[in-house]
């Protein structure tokens, strides 16, 4: 992925060093700690801030059923997608360093389209809404101190385009880092954030169920009629299980991340441990943050827990939870970008392999002592400041938080992350057709088409009752 495994060595014996992979590629240095870092980075983004509303839309049986649901398939799937990360023998295979290129080794002809096209949208719809999302939290920051300051009388509107064109400059200047093994400190550091801030979310949530004399708010079956009616409930239930499934979304970039993991042991099994501890922490934080903001706010849970004044104060630690927020999208936008800038920069430069502008590098010294001098490619620079643009502008026409993360959600879940896994396992392990496994898996495939389907269906109706009152450029929040 990264400039340091671009190095190819044809001396065998220089590749058995201890300087280089079995590809001749540069040594991988990657743990179980920062693959783990990547994953929850990557998984504990801003779709916990709408679990709250998920489950208010499912009730007390089904919301929590549903996460722990999602959760295990995602785990599960996982586990396959691991095992295709080399071709034939998992330890001594050949290495496929992508996503895309997995399909394409294992399932070749139209599926590798196929699954680009997906997996490269569905990250570019991802980065689209971390846009959205830290704007949003930037935003609250503003309004909570108004709020505060004007003793609530004044309604703080104010536009979210400044603040997306301010996170815009930010993913800009992080754009320019080359190399996703080089990004790990900002997946760390994400992660930290995403730890942060879901733990307010959960104290505050605590604390208001205190404050209610232990009252826990909501029922059974979700958000009563009268509230809104049978058909927005049956689209916001529809709509929740995208929210559901968005939160899961990671499996696009596992391939890419267990790239960087090193070995001994064999990556495929560093990866298995590092997606159960990710999913686990997850899936705790998920309960935890969806349960107890349904229970703070009943059918009135806001479909952004920390930005959708569920809570007002203390101000202040809403002001922390947001600034965590925006620092942990930061991070996670490098993350989810990078296989869109790898996949982009390697097509040009087999395209344009004579282009000084796309191969040439300029070695710029860093002012600072014992750092290495900065490689500048024109191209790279040129075009991923590009890209940061383009999702800027999109997601200030489009600043609908709850129904884009729907959409996201149920566009990817299924192909990414159960149909292609699915289907590239069969393969991997010559699995017998109409054998008990092979059925299994195949019901597996179809049951989360139709969940998705689903889902996609409700989220495109909110989309459309949103935009019915929203102007773009002009509609303040």
């Amino acid at each position: 992925m990264g400039e340091n495994h671009r190095v190819f060595i044809d001396n065998p014996s220089l590749n058995d060093s201890q300087c280089f992979d079995d590809d001749g590629r540069l040594k991988r240095t990657g743990t179980f700690w920062t693959a783990s870092a990547h994953i929850i980075t990557a998984v504990i983004g801003s779709g916990v801030l709408s679990l709250a509303w998920a489950i208010a839309q499912l009730g007390w049986i089904a919301g929590p059923a549903v996460m722990l649901l999602f959760s295990i398939i995602t785990f599960y799937t996982s586990c396959l997608l691991t095992d295709c990360y080399r071709t034939g023998d998992p330890v001594s295979g050949k290495r496929n360093y992508t996503y895309t290129q997995a399909v394409g080794s294992l399932l070749g002809g139209y599926k590798v389209k196929v699954c680009g096209f997906i997996q490269y949208v569905n990250l570019f719809g991802v980065s689209i809404g971390y846009t959205i999302a830290a704007s949003i939290s930037m935003m609250a920051i503003k309004r909570s101190n108004c709020f505060h300051n004007s003793g609530g009388k004044n309604p703080c509107h104010m536009s979210s385009s400044p603040y997306m064109m301010m996170f815009g400059v930010a993913e800009i200047l992080l754009s320019q880092i080359p190399d996703f093994d080089q990004i790990w400190w900002l997946s760390i550091l994400a992660a930290v954030m995403s730890f942060t801030y879901s733990g307010i979310g959960l104290a505050l949530g605590i604390a208001k169920v205190i404050a209610g004399i232990g009252t826990f708010r909501g029922s059974l079956t979700g958000i009563s009629l009268g509230t809104v009616t049978p058909a927005q409930k049956i689209w916001r239930s529809f709509r929740a299980l995208g929210d559901v499934a968005f939160a899961y979304s990671f499996s696009m970039i596992l391939i890419e991340i267990q790239d960087t993991v090193k070995s001994p042991p064999a990556e495929a099994k560093t990866m298995k441990k590092a997606t159960k501890l990710s999913i686990a922490i997850t899936t705790a934080f998920y309960m935890l943050c969806g349960c107890m903001g349904y229970a703070s706010f009943g059918d009135f849970a806001p479909d952004n827990l920390l930005t959708g004044f569920g809570f007002y104060n203390p101000f202040w630690l809403l002001d922390i939870a947001n600034a965590a927020i925006v620092i942990h999208l930061v991070g996670a936008y490098q993350v989810f970008c990078q296989p869109i800038f790898t996949f982009v920069e390697k097509w040009a430069s087999q395209r344009w392999p004579e282009s000084k502008t796309i191969t040439k590098e300029l070695k710029i010294p860093m002012p600072i002592r014992g750092f290495r001098p900065y490689k500048l490619n024109l191209f790279r620079s040129v075009w991923r400041t590009a890209f940061v643009m383009l999702t800027t502008v999109i997601s200030m026409l489009l600043p609908f938080f709850g129904d884009v993360v729907g959409i996201l959600g149920a566009f990817g879940f299924w192909p990414l992350t159960v149909y292609f896994p699915v289907e590239m396992y069969i393969e991997q392990k010559k699995i017998s057709k109409w054998s008990s496994r092979w059925i299994c898996l195949k019901m597996l495939s179809m049951g989360c088409l139709m969940i998705s389907i689903l889902a996609g269906t409700g989220s495109i109706a909110g989309v459309i009752l949103d935009l019915k009152v929203y102007k773009p450029f002009k509609t303040t929040y």
